[in-house]
This record gives C-alpha cells, sequence and structure tokens, in this order.
C-alpha cells in the first residue's frame, strides 16, 4: 500500500471567488492563455488580451456580480472558471460556461473535470440543466477536454480577433428530457 493511499480531497477546495482573489485570477488567465493560445493567436493580440485581465479587471468583474469559481490545490490558486446563464442563441441550453482555465501544471490530472462538474452541479441547482460551452476550435486540447466530459459538437460560430476571423466550436450537455 502506498503512504498516500489514503489522500483526501481535503487538498482540493472548490469555492466562489474573493476579492484577495483577484492576483491570482490574473496569474492564472495569463499563464493558461499562455500554454493554450501561443502559436494559435498572433503573439500582439494574444499579450492584449491578457493585458486586459489583470487584478482590477477581476476585481470589477467580481463587483458586476459575475459568478467566478476558484479551484485550488494545497491552498495554490490553480484554475478557475466563469459561468451563468446561456448566450449562445440557438443552443437550447439554459447555462454557459464562459471560461474554464487551469494552470498548465495542472492540466491532465483531473482537476479540470472537478472543476467542470462543480459548476455544471451549480448551474443545475439554479434551474439551468442544459449546458453550453464555446472554445476556438484550434485549440484541440480543449476541445478534447469537453469531449471526454460528454460535450457533443452542437454547432459553430466566428469571432474576428486583429483583423483574422476564428471558427469556435460549441458544445452542449442538453439538460433531462431536451
Amino acid at each position: 500500500m502506498y503512504p498516500f493511499s489514503r489522500m483526501t480531497t481535503d487538498l482540493i477546495d472548490l469555492r466562489a471567488a474573493r476579492s484577495a482573489d483577484c492576483d491570482a485570477l490574473a496569474g492564472i488567465h495569463s499563464e493558461a492563455w499562455l500554454g493554450a493560445y501561443r502559436g494559435v493567436l498572433h503573439g500582439v493580440d494574444l499579450q492584449k488580451m491578457i493585458s486586459r485581465r489583470g487584478s482590477s479587471w477581476w476585481q470589477g468583474a467580481l463587483a458586476r456580480g459575475v459568478d467566478i469559481k476558484i479551484l485550488s490545490i494545497a491552498n495554490i490558486p490553480a484554475g478557475y472558471a466563469t459561468y451563468g446563464p446561456c448566450r449562445l442563441r440557438g443552443t437550447g441550453m439554459e447555462g454557459e460556461i464562459y471560461e474554464l482555465y487551469l494552470k498548465p501544471e495542472y492540466q491532465g490530472l483531473g482537476f479540470g473535470r472537478a472543476l467542470f462538474d462543480h459548476v455544471r452541479e451549480t448551474l443545475r441547482n439554479r434551474n439551468m440543466p442544459g449546458l453550453a460551452v464555446q472554445v476556438l476550435s484550434d485549440n484541440e486540447p480543449a476541445r478534447a477536454f469537453y469531449k471526454a466530459v460528454g460535450g457533443r459538437l452542437a454547432a459553430k460560430s466566428w469571432y474576428r480577433l486583429g483583423g483574422r476571423r476564428l471558427e469556435l466550436s460549441i458544445y452542449a450537455w442538453p439538460g433531462p428530457g431536451s
């Protein structure tokens, strides 16, 4: 028997973000975006997107009432998700995960699934059983993740950034009876 075989999930904390988390949220966003989009987005566009999301942006998001869950591992902020009512017309879904990001060193270890499942359950408890997620189609690891957690490709969309047209994939998890 391994000495860590009795390890519990006490080291994993999933909770609503607080004002004191804003520096950590900015850091997670920066690291995750550099890991996910370097080589996919033009360097200048990527840096502009990251620089917009400093600590003050996150303070403003919390002040506006944006729902943000933060994932901490052994008291170290490792990821976050933003979520709420679905903004994607025509999907028939009630809830949406707007963003779900982990620092690169925490990816592929099941923490993203734990965060996803927690947010999905939160949305179900708010009477939003159908879920949609929009992801940049060139972000293959994210697309593989959403497929692995049961998402089905429901639609495609487009986004303009720096004069480029980028394809978006929309994944859906219909609620019961949908």
